[in-house]
């Protein structure tokens, strides 16, 4: 439980989650795509998704570092957005994101599609010889196969 309030802690810093309004220090409420609104004045506030997209759809194809500057959200926190594919690199911005396992040019994510095909493909195979080989109850337990476990003393 306590693990869980921590990485909800660090989520909320690592958003940059507007708590309390800044005008009237009313709670903000989540309205969705990033944005918050006081329950108290009906100020609007946004975390830094909120930002960038916000930015995004003024200034279509602006750079890292445009965005970066004109929102105040890091270079940092944008690349992880991309990677969490909540936004694309454009075509003509190649080699900004990268497949973690095999280095081509992506737009978005971690993974290229055929690396994601492959790694899926693996997690599969490795559960289906997790379920083959039994493990439950009787696993470690030595008998005669097919014998009763337990019998009833009289």
């Amino acid at each position: 439980m306590a693990m869980k309030m921590m990485k909800a802690v660090s989520l909320e810093n690592e958003l940059d989650r507007p708590i309390l309004c800044p005008e009237c220090e009313g709670v903000m409420v989540y309205r969705g795509l990033g944005e918050y609104r006081c329950e108290e004045c009906g100020g609007i506030s946004y975390d830094n998704y909120g930002k960038v997209r916000n930015y995004l759809e003024k200034h279509r194809g602006a750079n890292v570092g445009e965005i970066s500057d004109e929102t105040g959200v890091s270079h940092k926190a944008i690349r992880e957005m991309i990677k969490e594919n909540r936004f694309e690199v454009i075509e003509s911005r190649a080699g900004y994101i990268v497949c973690e396992m095999c280095g081509v040019d992506i737009k978005s994510g971690r993974l290229c599609h055929k690396c994601e095909e492959l790694y899926h493909k693996q997690v599969e195979e490795q559960t289906r010889a997790e379920r083959k080989k039994g493990k439950g109850y009787a696993d470690g337990q030595t008998g005669e196969e097919g014998s009763k476990r337990y019998t009833r003393q009289r």
